[in-house]
């Protein structure tokens, strides 16, 4: 499942360029020293993670909740589905259900906040708007966030997200400094590849929520190996 937050995040970047790529491309970093510029990228990313990394941790506690309850499972399951879901329903209808609406105040300040941080160099600068940019809404994200619940772990939703940011930093980092570097053609056949691996992606949380005993992909409940366990003494 970790696996696929990291995979998740090099196949989405190139979605990532197109959402972050203008504030990528805006970062004020000296271009005048490689090394100078290669530490404030780091720094950039770094922001970035610190991001993602909270959103996990917020969001592995809502899946340690419902694991609480022992509905861990379940919970898998309907990730699963929904993610499917995202992908094979018409736009307009998920449209309707704007995730970011009940958020645009706070998601107004986090832009505004952005783009003051955007005309700085300070020292804090480059974290500044790497952890900014990692509130921002984006469709990719919510896929992600869907995983980390799943997890049912506040470390592992942290590490989910995490992962998922780590994989998009390489095609991200090309963004700063190549542009627009890869053309349509390419652009066009990763755009496709993604909903593909969502959807990938949602059956194996879907297998994983079946608890068919497969071990690592999907396996069997914690009670029912404790009482296999025990019928084995």
């Amino acid at each position: 499942m970790l696996v696929s937050a990291l995979i998740l995040g090099l196949l989405g970047s190139l979605h990532c360029v197109g959402m972050c790529g203008p504030i990528a491309f805006m970062l004020p970093v000296d271009r005048s020293n490689s090394f100078k510029k290669v530490s404030q990228i780091g720094v950039y990313h770094l922001g970035r993670l610190l991001a993602y990394s909270m959103i996990g941790l917020v969001f592995g506690l809502v899946g340690k909740s419902f694991s609480l309850f022992g509905i861990q499972q379940q919970l898998s399951i309907v990730i699963g589905i929904l993610m499917i879901a995202i992908v094979l329903l018409p736009h307009q209808t998920i449209g309707k259900y704007n995730l970011s609406k009940p958020l645009y105040k706070v998601i107004l300040k986090v832009k505004s906040a952005l783009g003051k941080a955007l005309k700085k160099k300070t020292a804090d600068t480059f974290l500044t708007i790497g952890f900014l940019n990692g509130f921002l809404p984006c469709g990719l994200v919510y896929m992600a966030v869907f995983g980390a619940i799943a997890t049912g772990s506040l470390l592992e939703g942290s590490l989910y997200m995490v992962l998922f940011g780590l994989g998009t930093i390489p095609l991200m980092t090309s963004a700063i400094y190549l542009g627009k570097f890869l053309n349509s053609t390419v652009k066009q056949r990763i755009q496709k590849a993604i909903p593909i691996f969502v959807v990938i992606i949602g059956a194996l949380f879907i297998l994983r929520g079946l608890g068919l005993g497969i071990p690592y992909l999907s396996p069997a409940p914690i009670v029912e190996m404790a009482s296999s366990a025990l019928k084995c003494h």
